[in-house]
């Protein structure tokens, strides 16, 4: 099935959402500037970002079903496998805009981001390992002490569409033989509760 919508939060599991129909997300001219204009609009709106996830994908869906100049906007894989073109910088602008390209077998480390997220295949695939916080452990929570547990795989192909809620837990991986290239939103970053993740030796630090 192409064209999937997923939702995964803290929880570490991952849930399939309604995709809109192609043909009523079709619009003349749609360019990047207008899309930020949109996500702004509904942020200023919601009391709680992450409450707007389903809307938000819409919006990244619609803009990569119409800008052929965010799918063309393919940074080169560097030496160390992957690179990170920034769409849009401004100051005091609180979102990041960007696309991604890691190369074949390139893995990230296991982290969360601080704030929620939407990411879009564009090119490739791409695997979401799953995790987190291991409840059966009731010790006070720490960066000394913070053991997670797996919990499951989510495979995304072009065309696919991934949120996440600030406290989601994962790691990302390029599958197959041809690089993957990734269109990414994300909110203001909360530097405070963004976090990369050990969970052989239980720990977590500042990302």
């Amino acid at each position: 099935m192409k064209n999937r919508d997923w939702f995964v939060g803290g929880d570490g599991q991952y849930t399939a959402c309604k995709s809109p129909r192609e043909w009523d997300l079709l619009r003349d001219n749609y360019r990047l500037y207008r899309f930020l204009t949109e996500v702004e609009d509904v942020l200023s709106g919601a009391s709680d970002e992450s409450s707007c996830l389903p809307e938000m994908r819409m919006l990244v869906r619609r803009l990569i079903t119409n800008s052929y100049w965010v799918q063309s906007q393919v940074p080169p894989v560097s030496e160390n496998g992957e690179e990170v073109l920034l769409l849009y910088d401004e100051l005091g602008f609180p979102l990041t805009v960007q696309t991604v390209t890691f190369a074949p077998g390139v893995k990230s480390n296991i982290h969360n981001h601080g704030t929620w997220g939407i990411v879009a295949v564009l090119q490739g695939e791409e695997k979401n390992t799953l995790w987190k916080r291991n409840s059966t452990q009731h010790s006070e929570l720490s960066t000394q002490n913070y053991p997670i547990e797996q919990t499951g795989e989510l495979t995304l192909f072009p065309g696919d569409i991934i949120s996440f809620t600030p406290d989601a837990i994962h790691c990302v991986e390029a599958m197959g033989d041809t690089p993957t290239v990734t269109f990414n939103i994300y909110g203001e970053t909360d530097p405070q509760k963004r976090y990369e993740f050990d969970p052989v030796n239980r720990k977590a630090k500042k990302f």
